[in-house]
């Protein structure tokens, strides 16, 4: 790793994964320390602001080393790190006994909690959206779940299925096709036609990808490209979101 990695990734930690740090100063006021140590030549002073783990992976020699072998970029990175582009913020979750995460936010010298505390099936990102619809699934809220469906699916598009293969257009150019024909069941998506599939012959499939989907959840990475956003689950499985109206739904499991 190159010297200015090190240094910036350990103002960071020294900013953000300090106990001490969290209880007696703001990030801001740390990462303003450790420069004007950096920039002073204070090479011991800036070390001190370091959490645990930073210098479990650095020894303050190496340290030292580090900072007398590249004065100047020393001074770049001093400088910069004085004046972070936005204002730091500082998070901590905390596991829950039902398996559910809870998010807070440091504000002000206290700990806030996050609107994730009564925004239960939040639909802010595609991961608040995933843990929102495991949620109403786990309650049986289908009129919620509903909201995780796309307005096209709703509307009479069959659930999980792909549109039926594009026709002829008539008089159309030669070479061409009209637009992909919807395959539609001709009736509106009700809570209550959901429940009748997903508690009668869809159950067990269902039960399979939710726990999948749940289990997969935690660690998993989410892809986001604009308004589209995908995460893999179990032997093979893709969830893909779209983002509608701001909000993002589960197009397809």
């Amino acid at each position: 790793m190159k010297l200015s990695a090190w240094l910036v990734a350990f103002a960071l930690l020294g900013a953000a994964c300090s106990p001490s740090t969290l209880v007696q100063q703001g990030p801001s006021d740390t990462l303003r320390a450790y420069a004007r140590a950096l920039e002073e030549g204070r090479v011991d002073d800036a070390y001190r602001l370091l959490s645990d783990d930073a210098k479990r992976s650095m020894s303050l020699e190496a340290f030292r080393r580090a900072v007398k072998e590249s004065p100047d970029e020393v001074i770049e990175i001093a400088r910069a790190v004085s004046r972070p582009a936005s204002d730091p913020l500082v998070t901590a979750t905390v596991s829950l006994p039902n398996g559910d995460e809870l998010l807070l936010v440091y504000e002000d010298g206290k700990w806030r909690i996050d609107a994730a505390a009564i925004d239960l099936y939040s639909q802010a990102t595609p991961r608040q959206a995933l843990a929102g619809f495991l949620r109403a699934f786990e309650r049986k809220r289908y009129d919620v779940i509903l909201r995780y469906v796309p307005d096209a699916e709703k509307e009479g598009i069959t659930l999980g299925e792909e549109p039926a293969p594009a026709a002829p257009a008539e008089n159309a150019p030669a070479g061409k096709t009209a637009a992909p024909a919807q395959k539609t069941t001709g009736t509106e998506l009700t809570a209550e036609k959901l429940r009748t599939a997903w508690e009668g012959p869809q159950k067990d499939q269902i039960n399979r990808i939710v726990q999948a989907i749940r289990t997969a959840l935690p660690t998993a990475v989410i892809e986001e490209t604009g308004d589209s956003a995908s995460m893999s689950y179990g032997a093979g499985g893709t969830v893909a979101l779209i983002r509608e109206h701001g909000l993002w739904k589960i197009r397809d499991f």
